[in-house]
């Protein structure tokens, strides 16, 4: 047997794209995407991605060339997701809420050579070229525009066409660019997420490839589910469902913007059966006041947070299926999640979503998991209670940082992604996340988890949105500052004594927060995350608590 090597006929390089093209033939007159009154088929979309790729070819664009897009969840945006690198080149999908400033660091850092942006977004992108430095050269602005909307169009030099025009001037024939390799990059995310320094993750057409396969299987994904885009497509490419619908023959809703009454009004309008999206997204639909459960269950995979166990009760006592997952940018999805056991069932629902609120064990394509002890190296024990830090490994990691060794070496070593999230692992071998470890409050030399904190707001009646952060105290070196929104409609709002008396009935002292802010709503990323750093500085700005004791 050892005669036998890969050769041409098995070891064809793997890539996400081929799924367009197999969409294509089994599911051409099956509706691939719904906007609004627009409706294309899975035929049209393979079409149109062919002909964008080539207009892009013909722009100059070559392989390995980075290729940046400015859009929220709408037909351009997916299409962009095959297009691109069927041109050979590299997608980098940039979060909208970024300032000008930010997203001109990106295009640098990346080399940006051509930039979609939506006509919403051309602003701010002017602005981030007009910060390039006189001898920098600026990318090639395409422009997305919607209806009669046309764009500002202010960089006449920069703009080089319209969206729907490369696609209407395309080769419907091209033969699109295959990779050399499977370790060929496909995507280039910069995180964002809870930290103010991004750095931009690159990952191959391998990775992506069995990331999206993955999800599929461990979300029991059907044949032809009908998508709602509720997760930013520029967010881990929408943890690669945006390959993974075409693999499924999905049907993908995109809604430019998402609020309750509009993602309430899509599920009944397309008969929705799939959705993605963070904790946020889960509380904003339990929180509507008076809403009536659902006809028909519809799937949610959440991921992004630990969600705590009151928000899941509540989501899925309105008919939503809730299935919880972990993930980072440096894996391109979900590669932990609570896997259910049929012996759960029978438990009372509150204990279900304790269970559910866990993040869960590795997926099947995903080679190790394991919470261990930074010192020692050595695996933690599975008591649910010793602290560590989760550690990955598997063929959905990253290829790296782009030029960025330091965080590569960081990251990536001794055979593990290191993640920065602390961890237990229970006696079933399921994970549990306990904190990021730089939002671990060290209070009188206790490990206070913000996390489980926040789990014990969330099921005081009056909380919409909890975070924990740490306060200076000249005491106990820190302690816990708890940050809330409160629900509409509340008409008694608690004081700050009575939510310190509600957690420390549920709480050890030590845990109980020390200081309560009431704020009208939390800061968020794009997706959902609660910006802690925001959080931790004004709660840094409070100054030190001087008291000796609560």
């Amino acid at each position: 047997m050892d005669q036998l090597k890969p050769s041409p006929p098995n070891s064809s390089p793997l890539t996400p794209l081929r799924f367009l093209e197999r969409a294509a033939t089994v599911y051409a007159d099956c509706p691939s995407i719904m906007y609004n009154s627009t409706t294309y088929t899975w035929a049209d979309t393979y079409c149109r991605c062919l002909k964008m790729a080539s207009s892009i070819s013909s722009l100059g664009i070559r392989r390995g060339d980075v290729v940046s897009v400015v859009a929220p969840n709408i037909p351009a945006m997916y299409e962009l997701h095959f297009a691109i690198p069927m041109a050979g080149a590299v997608l980098n999908t940039v979060n909208l809420r970024l300032d000008s400033r930010t997203i001109s660091v990106i295009f640098r850092h990346a080399q940006t050579k051509l930039v979609f942006v939506d006509y919403q977004s051309e602003p701010v992108v002017l602005e981030a070229l007009y910060l390039f430095p006189p001898n920098c050269e600026r990318p090639l602005i395409v422009l997305i525009a919607e209806d009669d909307e046309s764009g500002i169009l202010s960089l006449k030099s920069d703009l080089h066409g319209n969206y729907e025009e490369m696609i209407l001037n395309g080769d419907p024939d091209f033969d699109w660019v295959r990779p050399e390799s499977e370790f060929d990059p496909l995507t280039l995310n910069y995180t964002s997420g809870t930290t103010s320094l991004p750095k931009g993750v690159v990952h191959s057409h391998r990775g992506i490839f069995i990331g999206a396969v993955d999800s599929l299987i461990e979300w029991s994904v059907p044949k032809e589910p009908v998508y709602l885009w509720t997760l930013p497509m520029f967010h881990v490419n929408g943890w690669s469902y945006a390959w993974g619908m075409a693999a499924s023959g999905g049907t993908n809703v995109c809604l430019r913007k998402f609020y309750a009454a509009a993602i309430y009004a899509a599920i009944h309008k397309y008969n929705v059966t799939h959705m993605c999206g963070a904790p946020v997204v889960l509380n904003m639909l339990s929180s509507v006041p008076d809403r009536k459960p659902l006809e028909k269950p519809v799937y949610i995979l959440t991921a992004g947070a630990p969600p705590p166990a009151a928000v899941l009760l509540r989501t899925e006592s309105l008919g939503f299926v809730i299935t919880h997952g972990y993930g980072m940018t440096e894996t391109a999805g979900l590669v932990v999640s609570c896997t259910w056991k049929q012996k759960w069932n029978k438990f009372p629902a509150a204990e279900k979503a304790r269970i559910k609120a866990r993040q869960g064990v590795r997926t099947a394509g995903m080679t190790a998991v394991d919470v261990i002890d930074p010192e020692s190296g050595k695996s933690v024990e599975r008591d649910g209670k010793t602290l560590g830090e989760i550690v990955l490994r598997g063929s959905c990691i990253m290829l790296g940082y782009l030029r960025n060794p330091e965080a590569n070496a960081k990251a990536m070593r001794n055979g593990w992604l290191y993640t920065g999230d602390v961890g237990v692992m229970h006696p079933d071998g399921y994970l549990e996340i306990k904190d990021r470890s730089k939002d671990v409050i060290i209070s009188g030399g206790e490990n206070v988890s913000s996390v489980e904190v926040e789990s014990v707001l969330y099921t005081h009646p009056s909380v919409n949105e909890a975070a924990v952060v740490a306060r200076p105290d000249e005491f106990w070196g820190e302690t816990p500052c708890a940050f809330l929104s409160l629900k509409e409609g509340v008409t008694e709002k608690p004081t700050e004594k009575e939510v310190m008396a509600f957690c420390r009935s549920k709480l050890p002292h030590y845990m109980v927060p020390k200081t309560v802010v009431f704020k009208e709503e939390l800061p968020k990323t794009s997706t959902g995350k609660i910006q802690k750093f925001v959080l931790r500085e004004l709660a840094s700005a409070m100054g030190s608590i001087t008291r000796s004791r609560m």
